[in-house]
């Protein structure tokens, strides 16, 4: 395969005052959301980057789309450097689905307009094609046509999301970014948004970075998975060697906090304490050493290095000894 997203020792970080702080005329404070973190997303691949509420995983999707600025480092999407800049063609070729369907469609709108629009700005469709283009979309995401005249408002959350990516699926893009696409939705109808974007993966080959802060959602999606700690990747492998072979305490104990049918949890098993310290004041060593149930001396004055064996990585120090590994079953 060829990479059609290479991020090399990408940096976001924002000013942090307080009002002290501009009180008293101190220098604001530095919050790196995104900490020289390096990730390769192959053509026809789908990548999910997973971690707690905060880690950075957010702030890296907008950065690979152009809503924040690029501190330092490389984007290049298909051979071209766009942490500088991109031209129309290039945006449209990046879409994006966010969060919450409902803040990110336009109230005043009906569907039809919503998709229309995108299919003016980038000349889609010839104008006296646009009305059966909406129609594709609707079927695309297996919507009625009769949704076209309805405004957000009307609709349900699954509906409004499955209308959120058809229209970033208006611009044929070939890369498609769902920033925790699922995370506002019943259970229910995650399932049915996951099971249509699994669908879409395959019918348009479409490559996908799916953000998340749930592993339970990725598995049957995704086919690598990297996993954030505080704005940095602490392990990155494909997605059965990551669930059955975890190397990293912090993805261990995010899997142990999996529901799994018929298994019961033992009082040995890895467990998640406690909150991450806050990205204006990184602990020393290894980031994850406060919460860490095997944390030793040198975690606390070296920071590890993310080391690969056989295309698995981990940024730990006992990456690599023996450990137990924790059986997931399929999830539906």
């Amino acid at each position: 395969m060829t990479a059609l997203l290479e991020i090399e020792k990408l940096t976001v970080q924002f000013g942090s005052a307080t009002l002290t702080d501009r009180i008293l005329r101190r220098r604001a404070r530095v919050l790196r959301a995104v900490d020289d973190l390096s990730l390769t997303l192959e053509q026809g691949e789908a990548l999910a980057v997973v971690g707690e509420s905060g880690c950075g995983k957010s702030t890296l999707a907008r950065a690979i789309v152009g809503l924040v600025p690029i501190a330092s480092g490389r984007v290049h999407f298909d051979g071209m450097d766009i942490a500088g800049g991109r031209d129309r063609s290039t945006r449209r070729r990046i879409q994006m689905v966010f969060q919450d369907p409902g803040s990110s469609l336009n109230p005043s709108l009906t569907v039809r307009n919503t998709l229309a629009e995108v299919l003016k700005v980038h000349s889609m469709v010839p104008a006296d094609r646009i009305g059966e283009r909406c129609a594709e979309l609707m079927d695309l995401v297996e919507l009625p046509p009769a949704i076209l005249d309805a405004r957000p408002q009307r609709l349900s959350g699954g509906q409004k999301q499955r209308i959120g990516i058809a229209r970033a699926l208006a611009a044929e893009p070939d890369l498609l970014i769902a920033d925790e696409a699922v995370a506002a939705l019943d259970v229910s109808v995650q399932a049915s948004v996951l099971n249509l974007l699994r669908q879409l993966r395959h019918r348009l080959g479409l490559t996908l970075l799916f953000i998340s802060h749930d592993l339970a959602v990725v598995r049957n999606l995704c086919d690598r998975v990297a996993v954030m700690y505080l704005g940095t990747v602490v392990e990155e492998s494909n997605t059965e060697e990551v669930f059955g072979n975890p190397r990293h305490p912090y993805t261990r104990a995010l899997l142990s906090a999996v529901p799994r049918i018929g298994v019961k949890k033992t009082s040995g098993e890895a467990a998640l304490a406690g909150e991450p310290p806050s990205p204006l004041a990184l602990p020393l060593g290894c980031r994850f050493h406060p919460r860490c149930p095997i944390a030793a001396e040198v975690c606390r004055i070296e920071e590890p290095l993310l080391e690969s064996r056989q295309q698995h990585a981990a940024r730990c120090h006992f990456a690599w000894e023996s450990t137990e590994p924790i059986t997931i079953g399929e999830q539906p």
